[in-house]
């Protein structure tokens, strides 16, 4: 699923930004550009205001990776990772009848936003996100149960944005911070 390319006068969002100068000092650590090539384009891609001053910042760079997209699927029984495991960028979950367990606490999370897109039928689902993560739930529906969630602030700079999406029929959605 595509997004729409935004027009070159609309305004740079945060994400927009951050994503800008991740690309920046990726080509730098691959060595596609000079250290001071590198301080121009930051400089550039923080003043930019419109998508197309950073655009232009970041003209002729690599392409961005776009991550990975994995899925884990159930139609019956349970679905649980924990420990040390690798999250990609899209992670989608998928469960027709059974319980979800998901721990991120101690999960590699390499990038600064992971999707998590929830397709869950009857039973509950039980997700543990790392202490200082910023938790987004608008794109969650439940049906016969509310979700609970509650927020955990302040996050530290640079801490994982999760966002989950998705639905949620019969069985509860309760996402926690960790601990530690």
């Amino acid at each position: 699923m595509n997004s729409p390319k935004p027009h070159a006068t609309s305004r740079v969002s945060e994400d927009d930004r951050e994503s800008a100068v991740r690309r920046v000092r990726e080509a730098y650590a691959d060595e596609h550009i000079p250290h001071e090539e590198m301080d121009e384009r930051l400089g550039r891609v923080l003043a930019a205001t419109t998508h197309g001053e950073l655009a232009a910042a970041l003209d002729q760079l690599p392409a961005e990776d776009p991550g990975t997209t994995s899925t884990i699927a159930a139609a019956g029984g349970r679905i649980k990772r924990r420990g040390v495991w690798r999250v990609p960028r899209v992670l989608k979950v998928e469960s027709a009848f059974g319980r979800v367990r998901l721990d991120l606490s101690r999960a590699i999370i390499e990038g600064p936003v992971v999707d998590i897109e929830l397709s869950l039928g009857t039973g509950n689902a039980s997700i543990t996100v790392p202490r200082d993560a910023t938790v987004e739930v608008e794109g969650v529906t439940t049906g016969w149960k509310d979700l609970r969630y509650k927020p955990q602030q302040p996050a530290r700079a640079g801490a994982p944005r999760i966002r989950f999406s998705g639905a949620v029929g019969y069985g509860r959605l309760k996402i926690r911070h960790a601990w530690r």
